[in-house]
């Protein structure tokens, strides 16, 4: 898809929040064609990067292989 986009998945680190939203700002990026978007699609274009990085958020916190051992 787009090699400027990270891999996040580390056992040994959790990926801070600015390595989530940099991921979700490229994805978005990628997908929307907008590099930086006008100020009619800021609002959404915002909007879905916050989701992208939510939803990133929430896998990395269920993967199994970062789940402390027990």
């Amino acid at each position: 898809m787009c090699r400027s986009i990270k891999k996040l998945r580390n056992p040994e680190q959790f990926p801070s929040e600015e390595e989530i939203h940099a991921a979700a700002l490229q994805y978005v990026r990628k997908v929307s064609g907008y590099r930086t978007p006008s100020r009619r699609n800021q609002e959404v274009f915002d909007q879905a990067v916050s989701e992208v990085a939510a939803s990133t958020h929430k896998l990395i916190l269920q993967l199994e292989s970062l789940q402390p051992k027990k």
